[in-house]
């Protein structure tokens, strides 16, 4: 499900060692699907607290990255999409209170 939405990580490492490749996401799954879960978690670091406070959490320390806030986002979209495909599978309502912050 990650991997339709291209939000997997995939990294370049033509010639590199591997702890010298960045990851990236792939960009191969459902660009739509993407663009609209990515618009999902940028609205929901905003709106509400436990998301808000999960991004904050995963930003600690690497504030000074270039370009964090996005990829920090997007591991918050993908994060996202685990959670709903896991309410559709079991049937269940959401709880904000079960997000670890």
């Amino acid at each position: 499900m990650i991997r339709l939405a291209g939000l997997d990580l995939n990294a370049n490492r033509s010639g590199k060692r591997s702890n010298a490749a960045v990851p990236v996401i792939s960009k191969r799954g459902n660009s739509e699907l993407r663009y609209a879960l990515y618009q999902a978690a940028l609205i929901a670091t905003y709106h509400n607290d436990r998301l808000r406070a999960l991004f904050t959490r995963y930003l600690e320390g690497r504030e000074n990255e270039r370009g964090i806030k996005t990829k920090m986002r997007v591991k918050l979209a993908a994060k996202m999409l685990v959670i709903a495909w896991t309410l559709m599978k079991t049937n269940t309502d959401f709880d904000p209170l079960l997000i670890e912050a």
